[in-house]
């Protein structure tokens, strides 16, 4: 994307940014200044201990949290301005969000749980793309089926169809294998990797793994609510 003078914008830049959270025990500075820049279509891992924020900066790309210092901004658009609702709609038209633990509704079926993205984006035939996405995961042949009636990683690929249905052009994956098995998380990894490809997004990945890690062009290591260290991968 390019502003008005030519120049490429990044997808995601962080400026300075700052989230304080208010604790019983008092205020807790879980990012303390954090600046980065990534380009469209980059593939970015987060890495770091538990604690260190990589979950809570996804929450601020993503416009589910607010920062309390600072400037966030995603394909162009300062989020910094936004209200909840312009958050909602920004997030409805730019980012597509996998979690750990599905997030799926439980009283819906697959084809639903996916089309749910294009319906909120009043897409015209939101349930033709939803069964389209559910083939290009392989679950063409579950729609009907509830999440309770589907294993942890088709619950998984249900998720990743629900995530890429309406095309966003930035992918967020919080620990997508963290329920899985080792083969049934590698397959999921593959997947997410293709999906990103074939709809050109930009793709932030926070794992625990290293293999995983180093499957993206980039790592990111977050230390403390600071980036530690920042490189390509060879």
């Amino acid at each position: 994307m390019k502003d008005d003078n030519g120049i490429r914008e990044p997808m995601v830049l962080l400026d300075n940014v700052e989230l304080k959270l208010e604790s019983e025990a008092g205020p807790v500075n879980i990012l303390k200044g954090i600046n980065l820049e990534i380009s469209a279509g980059e593939t970015v891992s987060v890495v770091g201990p538990s604690g260190s924020g990589k979950t809570s900066m996804m929450m601020l790309i993503g416009g589910l949290e607010k920062q309390t210092g600072g400037r966030v901004a995603v394909g162009g658009q300062d989020l910094t301005t936004l209200n909840e609702d312009g958050l909602a709609r920004f997030r409805r038209d730019n980012v597509g969000i996998v979690f750990q633990n599905f997030h799926l509704v439980p009283t819906m079926n697959a084809l639903e749980n996916v089309a749910i993205p294009a319906e909120l984006a009043r897409l015209d035939n939101a349930f033709d793309r939803a069964r389209d996405a559910l083939g290009a995961v392989g679950l063409g042949h579950r729609t009907s089926h509830y999440p309770g009636q589907l294993s942890g990683g088709e619950q998984q690929r249900v998720a990743l169809a629900r995530a890429i249905v309406d095309g966003p052009k930035l992918l967020l994956a919080d620990e997508p294998t963290g329920n899985l098995d080792a083969k049934t998380g590698d397959a999921v990894i593959e997947l997410l990797f293709s999906l990103r490809a074939d709809h050109g997004a930009t793709l932030i990945l926070i794992t625990h793994n290293p293999a995983i890690a180093e499957k993206c062009g980039r790592v990111i290591e977050l230390i403390d609510g600071l980036i530690g260290s920042d490189g390509n991968v060879a």
